[in-house]
């Protein structure tokens, strides 16, 4: 019990609403609570928690609270603690394992704990580099996030290998790379006794499975479990779960199926939605006062969820959603969500800094502002607009878009580029340079993480550079490489000055578990939301939920965009993301009334992948007349010679490698494999200038190669 003076049962719990008060006043378990976003769930169970220690019935020091940040579990204690309930333990999964697993190890197994590593990325980077495997930074955040996977979903290296043909790799890898690199990272761990986090949970789990002692010591100190944000447990987490449980019952677990949003790491709602399956006899408290958000954002909230499907399949079972809780707001009305179209991507930038600045002007605090997005790569047009019109931003959950490693990297390359001379075609020339770095015309194959994100930078420099060649082609005048630079140089000095209070600049992901008094929503475009590597029901529902996380991130007013084009005088071929249909203000707001599936029914004659027969659609691919991710059919040690041609040539002119030829010609060259000038310029990518100049010397590597 605490030592000090404690309120009365009855002040307790006075300010809690008839819900919240059912899941307080029920201190015996299984219970589940079913908390909407804004309903008080922390309040519920801190509540719950100090007034089980205050009647007697919990010991503080037997109540373990789990949750899935370390500020999640120190806000956690600090409410505790106000209530009276100081000795309850509040932590992270890995927290309360780790500090289990260093306690018991030397009686249970013996020795001294490996060390843990903090960071996968150099282990991983050396596996890859063992196996010969090309990887830059990006490749290898993605790569350990694909271990993290398979290690949460209870995959050793061997049971992986068996279902690793069914996930989508990163940046494209054979799966049987993947497999490798698993298997040789855990290699390299063991060789250099050295853990991660992933093992303090296998580890701490496999010691109480073998250890009855070790089991019985753990159940005997902790006697009563609250597990928070449930729908975001993995297997593993649940394993470990389930073993300090032991035989009992004494669990309370609180989540919301419909914040679902991290399938991708490895968490599985399956087990918040079967909890009344596995413990029949639960008690199910549903906590729908919204006090968060006015009745009008609610509104939309609730009607944003209200065509989900009941049952979404995925790789290896199918999962059966209840239905949504429909939230009740308890504040006072006000402003009803706006809707706006804008022409352009930074049409919308600037409509959205030009409302910011009319609110702040109107007196509201400017950090109580947000914008939110769907990828980290679409935050560089706001960072510019916001810096035009001198308001002040923080990022959160990214590092500034001038401060990312790719984009140093890319405007290091065009900077390295200027003294070249490529002729008139400035976009092309930026494309060009950025290629080696990881730019292509189209997304990256496998579609999400840091692999993706570096694209999104990239292309975002792309488009920086169209913007200023288009401009300037609408005044009458030339842009050069020269130009580019200085523009993107003057930006990044601009945008490099330090803000300490502004508008939260954040990804839907980095905005779960905070609010804002006004949340602007951008970029909600078919294609964006949901993202185009959503490729089936499961991976568009999870998409609904992210913008339904967004929206509820809003208290007073809310204002949702999107934009046609892309590009200032671009293609308008952009819709309103397929999740507002049906809502009267969407269709008010917007120009488009022909649904994107008629768009889909116009005839196109699009070039043919030569393998396959798909429709190729960047300009490396149809350079190469196959699908990137068909095998090659060129002659990859003709292609390796030539690689080296190019290299010893770029070194004696001192230029850029891509300035004699892109590895895409190089690649089209070693396939096509022309015996003749006639044949070697009819290849994409050659020319009669490159023909001229390096035509006899290309013809001679072939004859060499092929004798």
């Amino acid at each position: 019990m605490s030592s000090y003076d404690n309120p009365p049962l009855h002040d307790l719990l006075a300010g809690l609403d008839a819900e919240q008060r059912q899941a307080a006043e029920t201190l015996r378990g299984p219970l589940c609570i079913l908390a909407g976003a804004g309903t008080g769930k922390t309040r519920a169970i801190t509540h719950r928690i100090a007034h089980g220690v205050h009647s007697g019935i919990y010991n503080p020091t037997s109540v373990l609270a789990l949750t899935f940040t370390t500020r999640a579990a120190s806000e956690m204690r600090t409410r505790l603690r106000q209530l009276g309930a100081a000795g309850v333990q509040a932590r992270t999964f890995h927290a309360a394992a780790l500090r289990q697993l260093q306690y018991f190890w030397p009686q249970s197994i013996g020795g001294t704990l490996p060390n843990l590593v903090e960071h996968k990325a150099p282990l991983i980077a050396e596996a890859a580099r063992r196996l010969r495997i090309s990887s830059d930074r990006a490749m290898v955040r993605d790569l350990a996030a694909e271990v993290e996977w398979a290690k949460v979903s209870m995959h050793s290296p061997e049971s992986y290998a068996k279902i690793v043909e069914s996930r989508e790799m990163p940046n494209g890898l054979a799966p049987v790379s993947m497999a490798r690199i698993f298997q040789t990272y855990e290699e390299l761990k063991d060789d250099r006794s050295v853990i991660d986090f992933e093992d303090v949970l296998l580890l701490t789990s496999a010691i109480l499975e073998e250890d009855e002692k070790v089991a019985a010591s753990v159940r005997l100190q902790y006697r009563h479990f609250v597990v928070d944000e449930y729908q975001d447990v993995s297997p593993l987490q649940q394993r470990l779960l389930d073993l300090w449980l032991g035989a009992r019952d004494e669990l309370c677990v609180v989540g919301d199926a419909s914040q679902t949003i991290y399938s991708f790491t490895g968490a599985r709602p399956d087990y918040l939605l079967n909890f009344g399956t596995r413990f029949p006899e639960a008690k199910v408290v549903k906590l729908v006062r919204d006090y968060r958000s006015t009745p009008e954002i609610v509104s939309l909230a609730n009607k944003v969820l209200a065509t989900r499907r009941i049952e979404t399949a995925v790789p290896d079972r199918t999962v059966t959603w209840p239905e949504p809780l429909e939230l009740i707001a308890q504040r006072d009305h006000g402003p009803a969500p706006e809707f706006f179209e804008a022409t352009d991507d930074e049409n919308e930038a600037d409509e959205v800094a030009q409302r910011i600045k009319m609110l702040v002007k109107q007196g509201q605090d400017i950090s109580e502002i947000a914008v939110l997005y769907r990828t980290n790569g679409q935050s560089q047009a706001f960072e510019q607009a916001l810096t035009a019109h001198s308001i002040p931003y923080v990022m959160r959950g990214a590092e500034r878009f001038f401060s990312r490693r790719e984009v140093k990297e890319g405007m290091l390359a065009l900077r390295a580029a200027l003294n070249v001379s490529q002729g008139d075609d400035v976009a092309q020339l930026v494309r060009d340079v950025l290629s080696s770095h990881g730019y292509s015309a189209n997304a990256p194959s496998g579609g999400t993480g840091a692999v993706r994100q570096r694209w999104e930078s990239l292309s975002a420099l792309v488009r920086l550079a169209d913007e200023l060649v288009e401009g300037r082609k609408a005044q009458g005048e030339k842009a050069t490489l020269h130009d580019v630079v200085r523009e993107l140089e003057e930006r990044a000095a601009i945008q490099h000055a330090p803000t300490l209070d502004g508008v939260t600049l954040a990804s839907f992901h980095a905005a779960k578990g905070l609010e804002w008094d006004v949340v602007f929503l951008a970029g909600l475009s078919d294609g964006l939301v949901p993202i185009t590597y959503a490729k089936d029901q499961a991976g568009y529902d999870e998409e609904r939920r992210l913008l339904y996380v967004g929206i509820t991130r809003a208290r007073i007013r809310l204002y949702l965009s999107w934009s046609l084009a892309r590009t200032p005088g671009g293609r308008a071929h952009r819709y309103p993301s397929r999740f507002l249909d049906g809502i009267k203000s969407v269709r008010q707001a917007s120009s488009r009334q022909q649904a994107p599936v008629k768009r889909r029914e116009q005839k196109v004659t699009p070039a043919v992948c030569s393998t396959c027969g798909s429709f190729l659609t960047s300009a490396k691919e149809r350079k190469l007349k196959r699908c990137s991710s068909c095998p090659a059919t060129y002659d990859e040690a003709l292609f390796e010679a030539l690689r080296a041609w190019r290299s010893q040539v770029a070194s004696t002119n001192s230029v850029p490698a891509f300035v004699i030829f892109t590895d895409a010609t190089l690649m089209a060259i070693s396939e096509h494999r022309p015996t003749s000038e006639q044949a070697l310029g009819k290849i994409s990518g050659v020319g009669r200038t490159k023909l001229e100049r390096y035509g006899q010397a290309v013809l001679e590597v072939l004859s060499d190669h092929l004798g």
